[in-house]
């Protein structure tokens, strides 16, 4: 499989061991040990993934994946403390598209890394009629997948751009977190509702005046998402 990875650790036996089994998969596997050497590689490469680990020396992982989502959807996938759901969460919430537990199986990292890289690609490879979701001041421009509200473009993740463009298209369809969780993320997606959960709230702060009284995505209570037109 072509494509160039970047993997972040400050463990260098880890790093080292992650990077001899990737490049029988991949063409470049660049290696990072801190936070602040993670974000300028990430600023200075076009990556096709990330794996971030979450306690990093000079700045964690979890900033350096904010940061790199003011700039770039590249899928980041964080290497969290086993059991630590916490971790887990506030990955998501900062824009990570998947989590891994240590200690794990390489393996899995690979399937998982595989798994999300041929989601993007079908995404990117399918044609699509072009079109545009208006609703109040927003604006949904599938063909280049930005979002816009008013004259501002507001800036997404990959999974929150799946997700409103989902509910865009089907106004007033609720949806179950399950549904949402399979439908967007994948059916192989180890998750649960809590990630959708998430990326419905960070959606509703960056689209919604008042993300507490959402005017775009409502819930439905113990059922699920829909969006209202």
């Amino acid at each position: 499989m072509a494509g160039k990875v970047l993997v972040v650790d400050d463990e260098k036996m880890i790093v080292k061991g992650i990077r001899f089994s990737l490049m029988q998969d991949y063409d470049v596997v660049d290696c990072a040990y801190d936070g602040e050497e993670a974000l300028e590689k990430a600023r200075n490469n076009n990556y096709d993934i990330i794996l971030l680990d979450i306690m990093l020396p000079k700045m964690d992982g979890l900033t350096v994946c904010q940061m790199i989502r003011e700039f770039s959807n590249v899928p980041i996938i964080m290497l969290t403390a086993k059991g630590d759901d916490m971790d887990k969460i506030m990955g998501l919430e900062y824009g990570a598209d998947d989590y891994i537990t240590k200690p794990f199986n390489i393996l899995e990292v690979k399937a998982r890394m595989k798994a999300i890289l041929r989601r993007n690609s079908k995404k990117e490879e399918a044609p699509v009629k072009s079109n545009v979701i208006v609703a109040g001041d927003m604006k949904i421009d599938c063909d280049s997948r930005s979002l816009y509200i008013g004259n501002r473009e507001i800036n997404l993740t990959a999974k929150e751009f799946d997700l409103v463009e989902l509910l865009a298209k089907n106004p007033n369809r609720v949806y179950s977190r399950d549904t949402l969780l399979k439908t967007v993320w994948g059916a192989d997606y180890p998750g649960d509702g809590r990630t959708v959960d998430v990326h419905v709230r960070r959606l509703r702060e960056k689209i919604e005046d008042n993300p507490s009284e959402p005017k775009y995505v409502h819930t439905k209570w113990g059922v699920g998402y829909y969006f209202y037109v």
